[in-house]
């Protein structure tokens, strides 16, 4: 009975070291194919650092600059999908290019509000179109 246990056991042991997952053999012609960011998404993930670091400034009450020409890009920036250039974006990139401008211009005691206001000017439009980034954007809200 013993040594039935042990060769039962020990072909339990053996079996399962050879039961390794084997991964599935590559077509020499396939290449992998990696994710280009368009012209856009790099435009906003520019936008979005330089609107963290903006944030920073105002709440540690630091000042805060001037406004960077680069925002104006997103007026023509290559989306990711071109076909989302439509007359609802170019109302929403107006709107947030003026709401971006007029943090600069807003008085000390307006700067929160005019900041909170541009960000909303963002989610508005990724509510149309790309919603994926909401939740980052909306971390941006200064409370």
């Amino acid at each position: 009975m013993r040594k039935l246990t042990i060769l039962i056991l020990g072909g339990i042991f053996f079996l399962s070291c050879d039961a390794t997952k084997k991964e599935a053999p590559r077509n020499k012609e396939e290449e992998l194919v990696m994710y280009e960011f368009s012209e856009m998404a790099l435009l906003m993930e520019e936008m979005c650092k330089t609107n963290e670091d903006l944030k920073k400034k105002i709440v540690n009450k630091e000042g805060i600059g001037e406004f960077s020409d680069k925002f104006l890009n997103i007026h023509s920036a290559v989306l990711t999908n071109p076909k989302d250039r439509d007359t609802s974006f170019e109302i929403f990139s107006k709107a947030f290019v003026e709401n971006q401008q007029a943090i600069f211009l807003a008085s000390p005691d307006e700067v929160k509000d005019q900041f909170n206001l541009m960000v909303n000017s963002c989610i508005a439009c990724h509510k149309t179109t790309c919603s994926g980034p909401i939740p980052r954007i909306k971390k941006l809200l200064i409370k």
